[in-house]
């Protein structure tokens, strides 16, 4: 049993990893084996992402404590956190973690984007999208397209001109 100063300590410890995550994903993790969990902890954490199962109430008061609204509904029932500076790695470790499995206890409750609480089907959503390596290859793919077209347009008078002296090389070859 924790006393008044020990709850203090980690409640505000839990305060501190809300500030320094801009994604923390809350997840129901019954139904995990020790090697399970074991091995889903070795994933988060080589993507940087630490794993807790902390008391729903140390958790609530720390979010209240902050301003997070609408976290309360989520805070019943056995309650782990991912916290990390990547908004997206939790959310897509644990979702991948969940279909690879195949778990059907594990379950994301919810999450907490920029200090915005979104539900089960946001933090599913922010799994779905694409690394950040894939969106700035996208971004530059973009960038690249019309220079790449613009090139093509210059070189098509250059390449005409080419063709019409090879036409009079081989007419004057010819004759």
């Amino acid at each position: 049993m924790l006393n008044i100063e020990e709850k203090g300590l980690i409640v505000s410890e839990i305060k501190e990893k809300f500030q320094q995550s801009s994604g923390i994903v809350l997840a129901d993790y019954r139904g995990l084996t020790v090697a399970q969990v074991t091995q889903l902890r070795a994933q988060l954490r080589k993507a940087g992402v630490e794993y807790r199962v902390l008391k729903n109430n140390l958790v609530r008061r720390a979010a209240d404590e902050l301003g997070v609204e609408g976290l309360d509904s989520y805070l019943k029932g056995p309650t782990a956190l991912a916290f990390s500076a990547d908004p997206v790695a939790p959310a897509k470790i644990l979702t991948e973690f969940a279909k690879v499995n195949k778990l059907k206890t594990f379950q994301i409750k919810a999450g907490v984007l920029e200090g915005k609480v979104i539900g089960a089907e946001g933090v599913k959503a922010l799994a779905d999208l694409p690394s950040r390596e894939v969106l700035l290859a996208m971004v530059l793919r973009g960038m690249q397209a019309p220079l790449t077209g613009m090139a093509n347009v210059l070189q098509g008078p250059i390449r005409k001109m080419g063709y019409a002296l090879e036409e009079v090389r081989k007419l004057k070859a010819a004759q």
